[in-house]
């Protein structure tokens, strides 16, 4: 029944899901239906009727698709196999007439053939003619002497000869091309003869037109023959050169050697005057003849020079005269590449027979003689660098005359630089080899002396520190010597053979000069620092431990921020490259921080509110060191972010957990233990104990019940694997003795820095809260140069481990010391001039001064590890922030 869309309704016996007996209990839902069953059968007979009438016809339509397709496949193969059977039959019919055509055409074949034969009889005929006629004009030609018709037989001959190489197994034919061979090497003696007689005789300038004629037979001979001819030709002209300079001592002297290459230049005016003429230009006579000199001229050299490194009475040869002598040499090579186009190359007689001619210039083809030799030269310059170092030394850090500039460098920098190009540049025309690498070790050995001996001498001299415009100039020449160290490495490279680059190593000499910058940066924080010196002793007449109240800043403060931007605008004011002014705010903020924990430990006891004073002072601190950056900027130029984020940073990790400990009452007693494992966090009962003492916490029986929570609560499954063995920064201070000040001192484990210490530099670049300190025992700025110099010495080996570091602590008896470690504390004086010396680890006397040296080495390669900015001091801050200074 169609729907009210027009659409026909699905009949439900077509459904899917179709189920018989939903349909009839559809159909027949109540009794009553029961009636219309006869009428549904009907219907469904009709249904199925029509189904099997569908189906019927169908399947007939089916069939006879089926037939059809089969006829036509029957249809396919027979016209298949009627085309298959028109080509054989086409195949049969070609074969066929190709069998036909060939039997036409075999005559006509067989005459091309013959015709063929004939022509190559023909033509092998006429050549033997004209090859027979050529060889007997040839033999008059050579017995009249006429060179010149010889030399356009000869090539006739030659090439004619070659038609016949196939038919030498006839008799004939090899009779006549053994009569061409003698009469080739008949004329090849003849000429050679010639040339001797005329030689001999002095009838150059007669026969000259004979002798021009007969090379162009010797060209015509081919390449054995041409090199015969000028091989005696060299050896004839450099035989009265041997018995002259090489059978007399006196004349074969290196005394001598400008006769040697005056008697080679009249050589060469007479070859161009009297005997050029007689050779093809296209020989290079006179390049082969300079090349056979110079060969003799350095066999002559090496037995010279070995006999005179075997004197009796054991000295080596002069080292003027073997200077002179190869610069004469080095000039009379430059000469021959002039002549024969420099570039150009030369060839040698014993590759003339090669097909092709190899070439070679002439530069060091005698004075390669030399080279085994040269490291006497080298060891000249040596002793003449060593006369340097100590004037240099001797020299003022500036000339009293000179006004000071903030690029200003020492001169002797200069100096020594300018001496060193010239060096190179004169060791690079005499060796490229061996010599010139030991030419920079040497360079590298005297630019550790002056990193050593001169400049860090000049910045440890004096008992204070230098002046700040002297450790500026201290600090520009570093830097100057460090750039130009890696450039004169590059140099060397670049004129160094291939084979040898890798072995041109100056980084560990960058690496000092880089070291001694970092000692000069902190010669600039020690100026700074001692301006200081006041406020701390204000601080520490504070009565801390009955302040009951907290209020604004101390006064130490103000006092001690002015003293630090005044010093720090006057020192910015010096610096004129950025890493350094960065280096130098680090170093500050790494110090003051140091010494306020110092101090702090030397104001004991610390009341609750006392604490929270001095927290609340570091925190004004904390903001005034932020601004040091922008000093000497512009008014009105905004706070560089980074390097507030690193003072904030560095003060949080020293100074905050431990005065955050201290405003903590006793009473509770949990409060204060809970406080400690909060902000110190670790489980050193020996820190525990100084915090207390701090506090003023030493009766023992208030100690006794505090250490016994602290133990308890540190066991507990809350901190497990949360707390420390020890935290380094408690563990550092002495509470022994409380000096004014720290006092510089070297010692073996920690990480913390300090007054005077080099390793502040180092601490500088280390993360925020990394660092540690050390309680001071006392303060004297008299000892600094001393223990700079000290200090740079005897830290050797720790500054290529971060586990060890250079650490600023007590001075005298008070060194400071870590649970569980000794700390080995000492102070020296400065070395004299020529250094530290003993004996290293291998039995071998070490160079002077060789610790101070390697702890410069490995302080400056700390600094160098981050290129483009001074040791990497705030670096990656600076990218995000570099806008604040």
């Amino acid at each position: 029944m169609p729907q009210s869309n027009g659409t026909p309704k699905p009949d439900a016996l077509d459904a899917v899901d179709y189920d018989p007996i939903d349909h009839l209990n559809a159909l027949f839902s109540h009794h009553s239906t029961l009636s219309a069953v006869p009428t549904v059968s009907t219907s469904l007979q009709r249904h199925q009727d029509a189904l099997d009438r569908d189906l019927s016809s169908l399947l007939s339509i089916q069939t006879t698709t089926d037939t059809d397709s089969v006829g036509r496949i029957q249809d396919a193969k027979a016209e298949l196999e009627a085309l298959f059977a028109k080509i054989d039959g086409v195949r049969a019919r070609a074969l066929q007439t190709e069998r036909t055509i060939t039997d036409m055409t075999a005559d006509i074949k067989r005459l091309d053939r013959t015709k063929r034969n004939l022509t190559l009889s023909m033509t092998a005929l006429k050549r033997l003619q004209m090859l027979t006629t050529a060889y007997e004009q040839l033999r008059g030609f050579s017995q009249s002497r006429q060179y010149r018709h010889c030399a356009h037989l000869l090539l006739a001959v030659i090439q004619l000869m070659a038609h016949f190489k196939s038919y030498r197994s006839i008799d004939q034919i090899a009779a006549l091309s053994k009569s061409v061979a003698d009469v080739q090497r008949e004329l090849l003696e003849q000429v050679c003869e010639d040339f001797e007689v005329a030689f001999a005789k002095g009838e150059v300038q007669q026969k000259r037109g004979m002798l021009a004629e007969a090379c162009m037979v010797v060209d015509a001979l081919g390449d054995h023959a041409r090199a015969r001819l000028v091989t005696w030709y060299c050896n004839t002209q450099l035989r009265e050169y041997r018995q002259v300079f090489r059978g007399n001592d006196e004349a074969g002297s290196l005394d001598n050697i400008s006769r040697r290459y005056s008697w080679f230049n009249r050589m060469l005016k007479t070859y161009d005057a009297e005997h050029a003429a007689l050779f093809p230009p296209h020989w290079r006579v006179n390049e082969m003849l300079a090349n056979a000199y110079c060969e003799s001229t350095r066999d002559d050299y090496k037995g010279i020079l070995q006999r005179s490194m075997r004197r009796a009475d054991g000295q080596p040869p002069d080292v003027n005269l073997l200077l002179s002598c190869l610069q004469e040499t080095l000039d009379f090579e430059h000469s021959l590449e002039r002549r024969f186009a420099a570039g150009e190359s030369r060839s040698s007689l014993d590759t003339v027979t090669s097909g092709e001619e190899k070439r070679h210039a002439f530069s060091q083809a005698i004075s390669e003689a030399f080279e085994p030799y040269l490291s006497i030269w080298v060891e000249s310059q040596d002793k003449q660098l060593s006369t340097l170092i100590p004037k240099y030394r001797q020299q003022p850090i500036r000339p009293p005359d000179e006004e000071f500039h903030h690029q200003l460098v020492i001169t002797s920098s200069t100096e020594l630089f300018h001496h060193y190009r010239v060096t190179l540049a004169q060791c690079a025309k005499l060796s490229t080899g061996s010599r010139l690498l030991e030419l920079s070790k040497t360079f590298a050995k005297y630019l550790d002396a002056y990193a050593q001996q001169v400049l860090f001498h000049l910045l440890s001299d004096k008992t204070n520190g230098p002046s700040i415009e002297d450790a500026v100039i201290i600090l520009n020449t570093a830097d100057y010597c460090y750039t130009t160290t890696n450039q004169l490495e590059e140099k060397i490279k670049q004129r160094i053979d291939a084979d040898l680059r890798d072995k041109v190593d100056m980084q560990s000499q960058a690496d000092a000069f880089m070291g001694v910058a970092s000692a000069a940066v902190r010669s600039l924080v020690h100026t700074t620092e001692l301006d200081c010196a006041p406020a701390w002793r204000e601080m520490r007449n504070v009565a801390w431990s009955k302040m009951d109240t907290v209020g604004d800043q101390s006064p130490y403060v103000s006092t001690l921020l002015q003293r630090i931007k005044d010093r720090s605008r006057e020192i910015l004011r010096c610096l004129h490259k950025q890493q350094y002014a960065r280096a130098y705010c680090d170093n500050l903020v790494d110090s003051l921080t140091t010494t306020y924990l110092l101090t702090l430990a030397a104001c004991k006891p610390i009341s609750e509110p006392g604490a929270e004073q001095m927290l609340l002072d570091s925190y004004v601190l904390k903001k005034g060191l932020s601004q040091l950056p922008t000093l000497d900027a512009e008014p009105g130029t905004p706070l560089n972010q980074a390097f507030a984020k690193r003072v904030n940073q560095n003060t949080a990790a020293k100074l905050d957990p431990l005065l955050k400990t201290l405003q903590v009452r006793a009473a509770p007693a949990e409060g204060l233990v809970q406080a400690y494992l909060i902000h110190i966090r670790d489980r050193s009962e020996a820190n525990f104990r100084k915090v207390l003492e701090l506090k003023g916490i030493t009766r023992k029986p208030d100690q006794h019940h505090l250490v016994e929570l602290f133990n308890a609560h540190k066991g507990s499954s809350v901190n497990e694997g949360l707390l420390q063995a020890s935290n380094p920064l408690i563990a550092s201070l002495n509470l022994s003795n409380h000096p004014p000040l720290p006092a510089v001192t070297v010692t073996a484990t920690g990480t913390g820095t300090g007054t005077g210490s080099l390793a502040a530099l180092k601490e500088s670049a280390a993360a925020a809260g990394s660092s540690t300190a050390s309680l001071p025992t006392r303060f004297d700025p008299a000892n600094f140069g001393a223990v700079l110099l000290s200090a740079a010495r005897d830290a050797g080996d720790r500054f290529g481990s971060p586990a060890q570091h250079l650490i600023v602590g007590g001075g005298g008896s008070g060194a400071g010391t870590s649970a569980g470690s000794n700390a080995a504390s000492r102070t020296t004086s400065p070395p004299p001039a020529g250094g530290v010396e003993g004996v290293n680890g291998d039995g071998q006397e070490k160079m002077p001064g060789a610790s101070l040296n390697e702890n410069l080495k490995n302080l400056g390669k700390f600094f160098r590890r981050d290129a483009g900015s001074f040791g990497g001091f705030g670096r990656r801050e600076e990218v995000a922030g570099r806008g604040g200074g």
